[in-house]
């Protein structure tokens, strides 16, 4: 079994999901559920600040999961707050990547579901990257990585049920906030239905090939304790 940086998934990760939320926004099939919320935070209030991107919006939703989840799962562990900095970092990388695909072509179904496919791919397998890496990832992973060990529950399944939630509060926050759908549809039907089964594929390939392990000292700095 080869060895693999657990510093390396997560910087691969975040690259890769950021990179696959850009290509899924292009396609404009509607975004993956997970972001779909923070989407549509950004379409509302860009109409009055027109400086508040995508990026920006996925860190300040993120804040208030992070929030929300603390009081579900009732504690707190200090390496919670970098996973605030990864979507940070995570926000900054989706706002280079979003003028760059940008450029692709989508004027005709093809390439659209061309980038709508690769879109999924990247996404599931960032997300796969980031669960075997000690760094805490954003929020939205963390959340499900944290119920599915705090409550013994299946990862793969506590995802699926996690983005179906998701996906119909966004389309609470379109209706209310546009008055129809704006920034879902079919597309984020279907990474709702796949993205958790895709995941865990993903997982057990890597689990099967790698060896994950620290390169670094970092993992002491962020109070987790190591695995």
């Amino acid at each position: 079994m080869k060895k693999f940086s657990s510093e390396l998934a997560y910087f691969l990760g975040i690259a890769l999901l950021a990179l696959g939320t850009a290509l899924i926004v292009r396609a404009d099939f509607g975004v993956s559920m997970v972001v779909a919320p923070a989407y549509l935070m950004h379409l509302k209030v860009s109409e009055l600040l027109p400086f508040f991107s995508f990026g920006m919006a996925e860190y300040t939703f993120q804040a208030m999961l992070l929030v929300l989840m603390c009081l579900i799962l009732r504690k707190f562990r200090a390496y919670y707050l970098f996973s605030f900095v990864t979507a940070v970092v995570y926000g900054f990388v989706l706002d280079l990547f979003t003028p760059l695909v940008s450029l692709l072509p989508a004027a005709s179904l093809f390439p659209r579901i061309v980038e709508f496919a690769f879109g999924i791919f990247f996404s599931a397998s960032a997300i796969a990257l980031l669960f075997h890496s000690y760094i805490p990832p954003e929020v939205y992973e963390l959340f499900v990585k944290e119920f599915s060990e705090r409550f013994g529950f299946d990862l793969g399944r506590v995802k699926i049920c996690y983005d179906l939630i998701s996906c119909g509060a966004a389309a609470i926050m379109s209706l209310v906030f546009f008055g129809g759908f704006r920034g879902i549809g079919v597309g984020t039907v279907v990474t709702a239905l796949i993205n958790g089964v895709l995941i865990g594929k993903f997982s057990k390939l890597l689990e099967k090939k790698f060896s994950f392990e620290d390169s670094t000292g970092l993992r002491k700095y962020l109070g987790e304790k190591n695995k």
